[in-house]
């Protein structure tokens, strides 16, 4: 997301210019007591945690698939993807929707968090480069640092978190296994 400004003189003509320190949206959330980040352009909506329907022999984190208006949407515990253990159900998880491009195809992915907390505007200034070490997440998931109120927002590549090998075979699975809408 670009900010416009408008550039006076005759080099520019009036013209506007994007810039490239223009702050971006981002929903953040927690997970195992750290906090996260998406962009929110990625976000389609958040839904309370309701009845996923397990599919057998599915990795771990593959929670299982829900019903959202019709569309089977898998669900992935996105704590058990980080190589941690499964998330416990408490009264504020939720699912976080995102939406992602495959082949000119839009795919609908939840990914199950404990809570979501508010979307943030980060500058790109303040976002500093994944570490090489020490997260408890594998650094190729991380896209940046983002810089609040004195604090680190690990802000994630959802693009590899839920990387295109993984959507085709979960789009696979939402296929193979319809569930009954009413």
């Amino acid at each position: 997301m670009s900010q416009l400004v408008p550039t006076p003189g005759p080099a520019r003509g009036g013209v506007l210019v994007a810039t490239d320190n223009a702050p971006q949206q981002y929903l953040t959330f927690t997970l195992g007591g750290e906090m996260f980040a998406v962009a929110i352009l990625n976000v389609k909506e958040i839904i309370e945690y309701g009845s996923v329907t397990e599919i057998p022999m599915m990795p771990p984190f593959i929670r299982g698939v829900i019903n959202l208006r019709g569309a089977v949407v898998p669900v992935i515990d996105l704590s058990c993807r980080f190589g941690g253990k499964s998330t416990s159900v408490a009264r504020r998880t939720c699912i976080i929707i995102i939406e992602l491009e495959q082949d000119e195809q839009k795919h609908d992915i939840g990914v199950m968090v404990d809570a979501v907390s508010e979307v943030l505007e980060i500058a790109r200034s303040e976002i500093e480069p994944p570490p090489a070490f020490g997260a408890k997440i594998r650094t190729d998931f991380i896209s940046g640092m983002g810089k609040v109120n004195g604090r680190f927002v690990i802000i994630l590549d959802v693009g590899r978190v839920l990387s295109v090998e993984e959507i085709s075979m979960l789009t696979q699975v939402a296929e193979s296994n319809p569930i009954e809408t009413t």
